[in-house]
């Protein structure tokens, strides 16, 4: 089954070149209609999907989906709208960005498909730490994966300089445990949105981070 038209894309190479309050409202209806309806059904779809495998995702597409519109209010880019559609499955879907989770968003520049915990907090990262550390062969097991290595390469975030003394040794053997953030991701071609086989795409990109994402869910004991 094919989700999108070409002109879900073009609307986002317009909005890119319109980014207003004036010419959204004059194509909202469109937007409605080539966006938000057709990736609404999209994200029941990946949800449905995930739900076969990973029984504890019990969400709704309008728990996954994110808002079109930016928050503004602390950012020097003031115009109003993102121009990619996005959606974060997981058993919290959007409302927890740090629990590992299998995310998705289509522009006409890619579709970028990621996983792993991002905005990971102090106490958190403590305890994922110490689950590496306790678990380092399997960590290293898990993302030294065959699949995980061909679609998203690495474990990718930002490294703390200096980590605690606890995780000192460890770090010659596992450096990725310096890691503040412990993310894998991917950019495919934007035209693969037009496409039927979409769904069974991006399932190939949850299955080959699947392993990650469950050692990682391990310390977050919820």
């Amino acid at each position: 089954m094919q989700y999108f038209n070409p002109d879900f894309l073009e609307f986002f190479k317009e909005l890119a070149e319109n980014n207003n309050k004036i010419w959204f409202d004059e194509n909202r209806k469109r937007y409605e209609k080539e966006v938000k309806e057709p990736f609404t059904k999209f994200v029941e779809e990946m949800i449905y999907r995930v739900q076969k495998i990973d029984n504890d995702v019990f969400i709704r597409p309008m728990d996954a989906i994110f808002r079109i519109n930016k928050d503004i209010r602390f950012s020097k880019d003031k115009t109003p709208y993102k121009t990619q559609m996005s959606a974060n499955i997981s058993k919290f879907g959007k409302k927890d960005k740090s629990y590992p989770c299998f995310y998705f968003q289509f522009s006409p520049d890619d579709v970028m498909v990621y996983g792993g915990s991002y905005m990971v907090e102090k106490e958190i990262l403590e305890s994922i730490r110490y689950h590496i550390a306790e678990n380092h062969e399997e960590f290293k097991r898990v993302y030294s994966g065959k699949d995980f290595v061909e679609k998203y390469g690495t474990i990718q975030g930002e490294k703390n300089k200096r980590i605690p003394e606890d995780f000192t040794d460890i770090v010659k053997t596992e450096p990725l445990i310096a890691n503040k953030q412990f993310y894998f991701g991917a950019a495919l071609n934007p035209e693969l949105v037009l496409q039927p086989f979409l769904p069974d795409v991006l399932m190939e990109y949850y299955m080959a981070g699947r392993a990650v994402n469950g050692f990682l869910r391990q310390a977050y004991g919820k």
